[in-house]
């Protein structure tokens, strides 16, 4: 019987295991978008963070609803700042276009 102590010549770090086991199953795109959701207050601040009422990534498409026109009406002005600050943080072109509702 095998110690559990010592490892195996085949043994890997559990970080490899996890990213080749997202990639089997398409989830690495999907790990960036909830981390990207995660991570919306500290992207835009909490000023537009309280006004979010959802939000949600769907086909490279960032899909906000805001509850203040005026914050909407910002935000809409903006979107190329939000797409490069989402994009950056996922490191990788996650969305490419936002829908303000």
């Amino acid at each position: 019987m095998k110690s559990f102590d010592k490892r195996s010549a085949d043994s890997q770090p559990l970080k490899e295991v996890i990213d080749r086991f997202l990639k089997a199953f398409s989830l690495e795109n999907k790990m960036k978008e909830m981390d990207v959701i995660a991570a919306w207050p500290e992207l835009m601040g909490s000023a537009v963070a309280f006004r979010t009422k959802s939000i949600k990534i769907h086909n490279k498409i960032l899909y906000l609803e805001i509850n203040s026109s005026v914050m909407r009406e910002e935000l809409l002005h903006g979107k190329a700042i939000i797409i490069t600050r989402i994009n950056e943080k996922a490191g990788k072109q996650l969305i490419n276009d936002v829908w303000l509702g």
